[in-house]
């Protein structure tokens, strides 16, 4: 499974601007689903997935693109989100390593893991997107999530 992880599409960030002319916000996808702003130096950093699609030989494995924006560059990840009750991960990298981090919806959240939630929700629940996931506990016991999950986090180098 931890392969088919890994394999199921580019986690390389893309820089897809970097202190050029211009907006990041100007360059925004369509289907971009913002997930948290908050004042940074010099402005706002914005924080969405947009592009969100099944993976079709893993069931419960989805695909998406991780938008995050800042006043002046932009950085694009592709990450891998797995839904299942019994696994629930999402995968990222920064560009020389990833980062599987198994979750526990329902459980506690922190600012640690608010981020990895905040993705995990908005992939796996869209009509949850940019909900305070500290509120969606007693949602994710009804869908079938335990809450009691131990979150870990693995970091690999990425292959060369």
């Amino acid at each position: 499974m931890l392969a088919a992880l890994l394999l199921a599409g580019p986690l390389a960030p893309a820089r897809a601007q970097d202190g050029g002319p211009g907006n990041p916000q100007d360059a925004r996808p369509k289907g971009l689903v913002l997930l948290r702003q908050r004042q940074v130096a010099g402005g706002i950093q914005a924080l969405g997935i947009y592009d969100i699609q099944a993976d079709p030989q893993q069931p419960g494995l989805w695909r998406v693109k991780l938008w995050d924006e800042l006043p002046n560059a932009l950085v694009v990840r592709g990450e891998s989100i797995r839904c299942s009750p019994a696994e629930p991960m999402r995968v990222t990298s920064d560009g020389s390593r990833f980062f599987l981090r198994a979750l526990n919806p329902g459980g506690q959240i922190n600012p640690s893991n608010r981020l990895d939630h905040l993705v995990w929700w908005a992939t796996c629940f869209p009509e949850q997107a940019g909900k305070d996931p500290a509120t969606l506990g007693p949602l994710a016991r009804r869908l079938g999530y335990s809450g009691n999950l131990q979150e870990s986090e693995q970091v690999l180098p990425r292959s060369r």
